[in-house]
């Protein structure tokens, strides 16, 4: 959906990969990311109008590794770079 390829399109660059879960409500997002750049992985998403659920990454399964969040697709944006 749109909402999945603009979040892995925009996350790209700066984190990599992101897996984007589309069987579950609210989003589910899964990446693999540094501690020290959760800060600005969450501005980026309320920047691109997909704010976390709550202000915490839901799972870090290792320090610095795998973290899992919950996004809000509901707001929806259109994906202009198309």
């Amino acid at each position: 959906g749109g909402c999945a390829n603009t979040l892995k399109k925009s996350l790209l660059d700066e984190f990599g990969e992101v897996e984007v879960n589309l069987e579950v409500e609210p989003r589910e997002i899964t990446l693999e990311i540094e501690e020290d750049k959760t800060e600005a992985l969450k501005v980026q998403l309320r920047s691109l109008g997909y704010p976390l659920t709550s202000d915490n990454l839901s799972t870090f399964q290792e320090v610095g590794t795998t973290a899992k969040s919950f996004v809000s697709c509901a707001i929806g944006k259109i994906d202009s770079q198309k």
